[in-house]
């Protein structure tokens, strides 16, 4: 497979990557944190290239790329108060919310479980991919082990041969991972502390006790 790096600033370019998108393959495109390899989030074919891609096994859930809150019912049972009001405050932006899923949704995916991982990135290159192919699965552009990327380039070096394109959007402004937070029965909790995983303790921590 050859690999392209392509500027998604032209719209036929993104035309290309909704194209590849629609027929099952992976691309890597740029987010508001690192590089990310994207697919479409109901295709077990997809997922399973997005993962041989990594070279790693299929064991560990994806999170979910939306374009916006509109979409979350195409992957999500339920949004509670607290969920919403912390979409309202941190969508779109570096927060990944893991939530309850709808029961269609891929053992792949979800790695078997109930709940499913859902974002809004702050990127118009991402939020364009999803709006024109749905909601994108997700995961960091990198070989299995591999440093996270923060450009086209990094990526390159890492997945050539492996993805039929790389939107090259620059470097990468946020450097890291998202914040992931899991609603749970119990109470929220950090799962990966990320960027802003003390801005959401203190929105936590002004919420009324329930």
């Amino acid at each position: 497979m050859q690999t392209v790096i392509a500027n998604p600033t032209d719209f036929t370019v993104l035309d290309q990557a909704a194209a590849l998108l629609n027929d099952q393959q992976v691309i890597a495109a740029p987010t508001d944190t690192v590089y990310g390899l994207v697919c479409c989030y109901d295709s077990v074919a997809a997922i399973d290239a997005l993962y041989e891609a990594k070279g790693r096994p299929p064991e560990k859930a994806l999170p979910i790329l939306l374009a916006g809150e509109d979409q979350l019912d195409q992957v999500v049972a339920e949004v509670s108060a607290l969920a919403r009001g912390l979409m309202e405050r941190f969508w779109p932006g570096p927060l990944t919310l893991v939530l309850p899923g709808l029961p269609h949704l891929p053992a792949r995916l979800t790695a078997g479980m109930d709940s499913v991982a859902v974002r809004v990135p702050d990127h118009p290159v991402l939020r364009a991919l999803a709006q024109a192919s749905g909601p994108l699965a997700s995961s960091s552009a990198n070989r299995s082990g591999g440093p996270d990327t923060a450009s086209a380039q990094a990526v390159l070096a890492q997945l050539d041969g492996l993805v039929p394109l790389i939107l090259d959007g620059g470097t990468a402004p946020g450097g890291i991972p998202s914040t992931v937070l899991t609603l749970t029965e119990t109470g929220p909790v950090i799962l990966r502390e990320g960027p802003i995983g003390d801005r959401v303790r203190a929105f936590l921590s002004a919420q009324p006790a329930p």
